[in-house]
């Protein structure tokens, strides 16, 4: 056997080796998401709330409670999260929010919210119509497709 085929052969190996070790690693996180969404769903209860402000912030800078500060990873501390200060009877509170339905939060107005300890897990609105998400921006390639379909002569696909 030449140089090139045991090289090749050794490269092989190694990127069979790291889909198994992925594979195992995803099952493993997967399993426990499964537990924490369970966890979410069995204290869940829906509150009343006036949200005040949202942004993303770094979890040091969000005013979160030092312990919930402590128990997160070291390598999540330097990440924004989407974070929410809302009203919730007389008390103001801030509140981690998913990252599904952070966009659809309408700030200033009063929403019902299912939350989940320090986690808002929905939100529906509560006077007028329900909140909608605003429409994403397009990409760069989309933008340029319609704009050359459109000197085409060609109807738009959506």
């Amino acid at each position: 056997m030449n140089t090139l085929s045991i090289v090749l052969l050794v490269i092989l190996a190694v990127l069979i080796i790291a889909v198994v070790v992925l594979y195992f690693l995803g099952k493993k996180a997967q399993k426990r998401q499964a537990q924490q969404q369970e966890q979410i769903d069995a204290m869940k209860q829906t509150v009343s709330m006036l949200i005040i402000d949202k942004k993303r912030m770094k979890i040091k800078e969000s005013g979160l409670p030092q312990m919930v500060i402590d128990q997160t990873p070291k390598l999540m501390r330097g990440s924004k999260l989407p974070i929410v200060k809302a009203k919730i009877g007389p008390q103001i509170m801030t509140l981690v929010c998913e990252e599904k339905i952070f966009e659809s939060v309408p700030v200033k107005k009063e929403v019902k919210a299912v939350v989940s300890g320090i986690y808002i897990t929905d939100v529906k609105g509560l006077h007028g119509k329900a909140p909608a998400a605003p429409p994403q921006k397009k990409s760069l390639f989309k933008r340029t497709l319609e704009k050359a379909q459109e000197k085409a002569g060609a109807k738009p696909v959506k």
